[in-house]
């Protein structure tokens, strides 16, 4: 981990976490500190949630809809709605990825 070089050594841990799983994407809001130069020497790039949902969506949009739906059936006091769900995640950041759900 001390030869990992980004930004803010902090994150190093981060980083060192993906190369030894053998991760492609780190998942981050704090983008800035991730810089695709620190990453491409291990084949890894960083993206915000709203951009790995979005990508996830790309590749099997029913898959993420039936995790959608699963998270809003086991919210039961009180209970949620598939678009109480798609509220939160819109509240939490993910806009472009709601609207792609609720569009697709």
């Amino acid at each position: 981990m001390e030869g990992l070089k980004l930004p803010d050594p902090d994150d190093r841990h981060v980083l060192a976490a993906a190369i030894k799983v053998g991760a492609g994407v780190i998942v981050t809001s704090n983008l800035r500190d991730f810089p695709a130069e620190h990453l491409a020497p291990w084949n890894i790039e960083a993206q915000s949630p709203d951009d790995f949902v979005l990508n996830q969506i790309d590749r099997d949009g029913r898959i993420v809809w039936a995790c959608v739906q699963q998270i809003a059936d086991s919210r039961t006091r009180p209970p949620e709605t598939v678009n109480d769900v798609l509220d939160a995640l819109e509240r939490a950041g993910l806009v472009e990825s709601v609207a792609a759900l609720r569009t697709g």
